[in-house]
């Protein structure tokens, strides 16, 4: 059921399956669904993102994401954490690598203003006929139209039961974009492209592990963007923009709310808190990935459908300018892992060998921060656990120093900053109890 903003409070359900995606805009013109209730399950099959959308030329971003779900309960000014209970890889097989643009077929990003280089039309449709670099063709014209080439580039196939993986040889990424629908599983109504069209295998016999979580996960940005700029680093391309997503720096800031952050924690039994920007919240999610080192550092990670279940609670008055998270305890920094009972014991007696009664009751937390940079993400990330905590900025130094770190998600500009919190802050704040379910405190 689709619902208008003003209708937020009537029919909430307790349950939603979401099946219907965007392509590639989110923002208050979309309309939400739902209402969920407050302590609600989500369930959404979801496509894959970047490399699918990018060689899909009607698509104005480079992801395609569930269409959002209303919340009920949710104000502007308020938070809502999603519980990933549930997380899972259904494609077999996908491609990526690194990626070169076409000249003279987008107006000044490919993600977002792409166009037909022969025939002029913008956004045309398109339909794959073939494979390879050629593969995708405009539908007016009949021309090659894909905005993107690789560079570099690989096919790999996925074990889900053992959660391995293993790039292949030309010959299997030619037998694989024959069937490519299939072997990436997109959904029924998903709209993009199979990646696995352009069959492109430069590095065979790769082997490695899956460890997936989700790219794109958050709540509804204050005004229309494309959903992969949805963040401050892929953000900074909109401003000044020669397009209709053109904004200012001060616009992108008020309206964004980071939900594309590429931060490989965020998966199965990780609480995400996200930053409430529309009445209902409008929460999302896709650009799962089958796997990513820190930093993502050939610009495209493997982009996979999947199937997320998680669980919504609304955190009234936590106003927030970008995610908290809530990490499992093997992605915590080896500092920011909670102190157990028994090194508890060990410190109650240093702190008598010289006199420190007092000890503090803590939990880790860790803050998203972006920025056009990743000096500029890291301030912004310290910046934000400040503002929320309400603790001293140089005191947030010093924390994230001796019992946190600073970890890259994503470049060029998103990080994770780590620490242990006081955790009578965290109830202050009102997530406190979240903390003592996830690690698990008295």
């Amino acid at each position: 059921m689709a619902i208008t903003t003003d209708r937020i409070d009537q029919h909430t359900v307790d349950w939603l399956r979401v099946q219907t995606y965007t392509h590639g805009v989110i923002g208050p013109s979309q309309p939400m669904l739902g209402p969920l209730a407050d302590g609600g399950t989500l369930v959404a099959g979801t496509p894959p993102g970047c490399w699918g959308p990018m060689i899909t030329p009607a698509f104005e971003g480079g992801h395609e994401v569930t269409q959002p779900v209303a919340i009920a309960g949710a104000e502007v000014g308020d938070a809502v954490a999603l519980k990933i209970r549930r997380l899972r890889v259904t494609s077999f097989a996908t491609s990526s690598g690194v990626m070169q643009f076409v000249e003279g077929r987008y107006h000044g990003d490919p993600f977002v203003a792409k166009f037909c280089g022969q025939c002029g039309t913008e956004h045309p449709a398109s339909h794959v006929e073939g494979i390879g670099d050629d593969a995708i063709r405009c539908n007016h014209c009949g021309a090659e139209v894909s905005a993107f080439r690789f560079s570099h580039g690989y096919v790999i196939v996925l074990d889900h039961e053992n959660q391995l993986s293993l790039t292949v040889n030309q010959e299997i990424a030619d037998r694989l974009a024959g069937k490519a629908s299939e072997m990436s599983a997109l959904p029924e109504l998903a709209a993009q492209h199979s990646i696995l069209s352009l069959a492109r295998a430069d590095m065979a016999g790769v082997a490695s592990r899956m460890r997936p979580f989700l790219g794109n996960i958050g709540t509804t940005p204050a005004r229309d963007i494309p959903e992969s700029h949805n963040c401050a680093d892929f953000g900074q391309y909109l401003v000044g923009a020669p397009h209709r997503f053109a904004v200012t720096t001060e616009e992108l800031h008020a309206a964004k709310t980071d939900g594309h952050m590429d931060t490989n924690s965020v998966r199965e039994g990780a609480i995400l808190i996200c930053p409430v920007r529309v009445p209902g919240a409008g929460v999302y999610l896709g650009d799962m990935h089958a796997q990513q080192g820190n930093g993502e550092i050939a610009g495209h990670a493997t982009d996979v459908s999947g199937e997320t279940e998680l669980q919504v609670e609304v955190i009234k008055h936590l106003t927030l300018d970008g995610p908290i998270l809530l990490q499992n305890f093997d992605d915590l920094p080896p500092l920011a892992r909670p102190i157990t009972k028994e090194e508890r014991e060990k410190v109650r007696a240093l702190g008598a060998q010289w006199g420190q009664v007092e000890i503090e009751e803590s939990a880790p937390i860790t803050f998203i921060g972006s920025g056009v940079d990743l000096n500029a993400a890291t301030k912004n990330g310290l910046q934000r656990a400040a503002d929320v905590t309400g603790l001293p900025y140089d005191e947030v130094l010093n924390r994230a120093t001796i019992t946190g770190s600073i970890d890259i998600s994503r470049l060029p500009g998103t990080v994770r900053v780590t620490f242990l919190c006081p955790l009578a802050v965290l109830d202050r704040i009102g997530i406190g109890h979240l903390a003592r379910e996830k690690y698990g405190l008295d």
